[in-house]
């Protein structure tokens, strides 16, 4: 069995902040993949579903963010699972808005669902970094985190949250790296069309335009004799 852990905070007031992205992206998952009904348990919201064949568990702790790990805790206990059966999308601070990392284990980067879950089960996990950059000074951090989202972000916020889930059965069947690639190519700008190149060859500097070219005069036909004795003839009258 698979766990899909999103960390957030419970509650409507709480639904749109920085904080609940991972919570977002797990209700996306649900959603698309035809997972069953939100049941209270383990402290937590759960849905059962299928990815690649496996067995999944949706899970929401609706405990606050500082103490998710309670919930990770005892449904670890309860299905005998190890730490690679857990992945936890979570927001991620150091990251610009929009970026999108993947990692096993390290530090909880002050992020206090991240720190929770660490204490209680360890660290060794899968991590899903969802990128929502820092407000620029640690004092702004908390009400930064725990405010909505800018209405711009929306821009890239929901084609985000729906490819991170449309791929969700490439986390399923271990293919991290195929899973970042995906939501990678997913989340690139388009690059503007290039105009193609004309085939047409500039003329020549020395070479002038045909409606500017200009005729050779043509040579002048040679004389015969009768021409010639005419023209004697003509002349000799002019003359007199």
């Amino acid at each position: 069995m698979l766990l899909l852990v999103g960390l957030g905070n419970p509650g409507p007031k709480y639904a749109n902040h920085r904080h609940n992205i991972g919570y977002r992206v797990v209700d996306e998952i649900v959603h698309h993949h035809g997972f069953g009904p939100w049941r209270s348990k383990f402290q937590a919201l759960v849905s059962e579903g299928q990815l690649a064949g496996e067995k999944v568990l949706a899970v929401k702790p609706t405990t606050y963010m500082n103490e998710s790990g309670r919930a990770l805790a005892e449904i670890l206990r309860f299905y005998k699972l190890d730490l690679d059966d857990v992945v936890v999308f979570h927001d991620e601070l150091d990251l610009p808005p929009g970026k999108v990392r993947i990692k096993t284990g390290g530090g909880h980067g002050g992020n206090n669902g991240v720190r929770s879950a660490t204490s209680h089960i360890g660290a060794d996990f899968r991590r899903v970094r969802i990128g929502i950059g820092h407000p620029g000074r640690k004092d702004l951090v908390a009400r930064y985190v725990l405010h909505d989202f800018a209405r711009a972000d929306t821009t890239w916020i929901e084609p985000l949250v729906d490819v991170l889930a449309i791929h969700a059965d490439l986390l399923a069947a271990g293919k991290d790296s195929s899973y970042a690639n995906k939501i990678h190519l997913a989340t690139q700008p388009e690059k503007p069309e290039r105009k193609p190149k004309s085939k047409t060859k500039d003329p020549k500097p020395d070479s002038k335009p045909p409606s500017e070219a200009v005729s050779e005069p043509e040579p002048e036909q040679k004389k015969g004799p009768m021409a010639a004795a005419l023209a004697r003839l003509l002349g000799a009258k002019k003359d007199t």
